[in-house]
Parts: C-alpha cells; structure tokens; sequence
C-alpha cells in the first residue's frame, strides 16, 4: 500500500512520526506536513501569499502553509512533490480529540477532506488529549489501516477515527459511530497586557449530549472510534420542501 502522511500539529510532531514508523514496515510512504503547528485552520487554503517547501529528508517535506496546502502541494504541486499515486491518504495522528462537532475546527480532519476531494480514500487520526505514547494509538491505527487493503478501498471513503486514552492493550476494539453532539460552553477570557491594554483568548469546555453512538461515547468508554464522514452538506428534505415556496425577487426596486 502507498500512503501519503499529512497532519496538523506540524512536521515534527511526535504522533506523525509514531505513525509512521509503525506503517513503515507495512506501507511506502511519503510525508507532506506543514512546517509548523496549524491546529484549528479548518480546511483553510492560502491564498494570499506564497508557499515554500522543505526537504526534511528524502520523501519528507515540509509546507509553509495549512494542512490542505500540504494535501494539494503533494498531489497536485510542480511535478507533485510525491513520487506515487497514494492508496490511502491519512492525517494523524492528532494530539487531541476531534469528536462530534469539533471536526469542522479541524486541521487533521482537513486534511483528509482534501484527499477525499482530490480522488483519495482518507482517514483523519486523533488521540485523546491525555494521550502521551503515541505508539500506543499508532499501533491501534495500523491494525485498522492495515484491513483497509487497496481491494477494499473506493474512492469516497472517509474517515475520523478517534483513539482512547488507554494502552494498546486496554483499548476494547474498534467502534463504528456517529458524530456526538457537543454543547459548548465558550468562554471568552479578557486580560490586559503590560501596557493595559485588553487581549483575548477563547476557552470553555464541551459538554456532550448523551448519545451511546456516537464517538464520544465510544471514546469515553474505551473504544476505538470510526465515524465515516461525506462532505455532501445538502440538505436534501429541504431541496423538496423550499421548492414548494413561492420565492420572489423584490420589485420594489
């Protein structure tokens, strides 16, 4: 199987690196990661300035950019920075939980989206924040990858798997779920600097709906999560109950 590596904690982060060396003797792959931490850059592209690429080391680059510049630059860049068509695009493995909602902040889960937009099967890979062996998940990660053999795959499969924070041996299998519903209770924090003026950070903590499908349950309860996500955000009911309305343009001028 060829894999290309991507992730959005940066190119030297512990759980791409734990990733990869746990595929490397099952997998050829390549890594395209940004060349610092882009937590929380959704699916953001960079548009208005220009993108530079480093050369870790050989088929290890790393982009000044998002996530998704990282996906596009390996694919689609001058000549492709990745010397084979991927089977498998993957993302991971995050530290850090991205459960139910919290997948449209997502860098890692980006990633993959972008994959899956340009063609390839994706899977987007994060630990719990408690989370601090990340061989622990890796290994998790390619008894699950390992089964997604290049027969198996098709080209819309997407995937946002979420690993608990228990050893390798604790962890109770795997779990196909759905995506939680989170309540969240943002928390604005205003401080003043030296000089008195006021700055910023956003905060709070989720609270879950109680859901015993979806992955927060299965995490919380010492599963591996494996939601499959589509990027289809019609509403489709909807489509056939607005076509009914009698929409007009204004000719009030």
């Amino acid at each position: 199987m060829k894999i290309l590596l991507s992730n959005d904690d940066g190119v030297q982060a512990a759980g791409l690196w734990a990733l990869h060396d746990a595929l490397a003797p099952h997998a050829e792959l390549c890594v395209v990661a940004p060349e610092r931490e882009q937590s929380a850059s959704s699916h953001a592209l960079t548009l208005h300035q220009p993108l530079r690429v480093r050369s870790v080391r050989e088929r290890v680059y790393a982009v000044e950019g998002t996530p998704t510049d990282c996906i596009l630059m390996a694919v689609r860049g001058f000549g492709g920075l990745i010397d084979f068509q991927p089977d498998l695009v993957v993302s991971g493995i995050n530290h850090g939980p991205n459960l139910g909602d919290d997948v449209t902040y997502s860098g890692t889960v980006a990633a993959a989206f972008e994959g899956h937009l340009l063609g390839f099967p994706a899977v987007a890979l994060s630990a719990s924040s408690r989370t601090t062996d990340m061989a622990q998940p890796a290994r998790a990660a390619v008894d699950l990858i390992r089964q997604l053999d290049p027969s198996r795959l098709v080209r819309n499969l997407l995937l946002n798997v979420n690993f608990p924070s228990l050893d390798y041996a604790q962890m109770r299998g795997f779990r196909i779920t759905r995506l939680g519903k989170r309540v969240y209770e943002d928390v604005i924090l205003e401080r003043k600097d030296p000089r008195g003026r006021p700055y910023y950070w956003i905060g709070g903590s989720p609270a879950w709906d109680d859901d015993e499908r979806s992955d927060y349950a299965a995490v919380r309860d010492g599963w591996v999560s494996v939601t499959p996500l589509h990027l289809e955000l019609t509403q489709k009911e909807r489509v056939e109950e607005m076509g009914t309305w009698d929409l007009r343009l204004s000719s009030d001028g």
